[in-house]
């Protein structure tokens, strides 16, 4: 088959088209720009996949870009706002777009990638516009698929790659106290969307995905600190100042140790799904769990963080600090 995937070259997304390339399908990697991380050189270096620049606000590029696709995966979303790439922008209107372009297009299948705890009215913007996304979705004619997981992790995260390079810089974490959350591996996620994509499985569902190992956050923490050789200390903040310390790290950094979307994600904690009404099958569902040799095996090399990874410092050199 041939398909096609926004946030191609980010982390679940670029995840996806190596395993789907690896397995003889033509991937068609949708992408806003030339991202040079690492990650994504390997992605686009994979046999099978191809790149395509297009952005989330041209509908007329993204129908070229699905002419010939049997389907899409829509894997593109952001944690946090920058400057016209607002919650809005990319979540309702980009995924109105990518939709629109499907049909244009005479794709039959899509899958969405929303989040465990999307829903309307709860004063998060991302929680809102991620349920908005799930709409437009699931009124689609195509034959459509809505996951939501919770916090996914694995070589390339957000999560594994941003801990490292933290506890590497300073010994001191900061706590929000006994948030529970249920990590899931890459690879399962990976898995669920091929067989939505694939063989055609979940049509019309809108399925929840967690991973079989539930535990507090900063025991998380904890567990990669002593898997790099780092004990951490953690220091408990009230809520205020923890979305303070996000608030400054959203303007600070090309790529936000936290944002704000993730402290609130955090703060109700990621275990329990909302508004997912379909379970997985029980072939699907996840079973690799949180311990030390699956995040060893997603685990970057130990460095710490650099002026580089300061907006600021970024802008000045030229760095494209704004591909997420």
């Amino acid at each position: 088959m041939r398909v096609a995937i926004t946030g191609g070259t980010g982390f679940v997304g670029g995840h996806l088209a190596v395993a789907l390339a690896q397995k003889g399908h033509q991937v068609v990697v949708i992408a806003r720009g030339v991202d040079r991380r690492p990650w994504a050189s390997d992605v686009l270096a994979t046999t099978g996949v191809s790149l395509t620049r297009a952005g989330l606000s041209n509908p007329g590029m993204l129908r070229d870009a699905f002419v010939g696709c049997d389907a899409v995966a829509h894997c593109a979303g952001i944690n946090r706002e920058l400057r016209s790439s607002t919650y809005d922008a990319v979540h309702v209107v980009g995924t109105k777009h990518v939709v629109d372009a499907a049909h244009q297009a005479g794709v039959q299948r899509i899958a969405l990638l929303s989040f465990l705890r999307a829903r309307p009215n709860c004063g998060s913007s991302y929680h809102e516009t991620k349920w908005t996304a799930e709409e437009i979705v699931r009124a689609t004619r195509l034959e459509w698929t809505v996951l939501k997981p919770g916090i996914i992790f694995g070589r390339g995260d957000h999560m594994l790659d941003h801990l490292t390079r933290a506890l590497c810089t300073v010994p001191v974490f900061v706590s929000m106290g006994r948030r529970r959350v249920r990590p899931v591996a890459v690879a399962d996620v990976v898995s669920i969307l091929t067989a939505a994509l694939i063989d055609g499985r979940l049509a019309r569902k809108t399925s929840p995905v967690t991973g079989p190992t539930e535990l507090v956050f900063d025991d998380a923490v904890r567990l990669i600190g002593r898997l790099i050789g780092k004990h951490p200390m953690l220091v408990r903040l009230p809520l205020a100042a923890t979305y303070a310390v996000a608030w400054s790290a959203e303007r600070l950094m090309t790529v936000p140790l936290i944002s704000r979307s993730q402290v609130r994600i955090l703060e109700e904690e990621v275990v329990e799904p909302v508004r997912a009404p379909d379970p997985l099958p029980a072939d699907l569902v996840p079973e690799t769990a949180f311990d030390s040799v699956s995040i060893e095996a997603g685990l970057p090399e130990r460095s710490r963080f650099r002026l580089a990874d300061l907006r600021l410092f970024a802008k000045r050199v030229g760095a494209g600090w704004a591909q997420e």
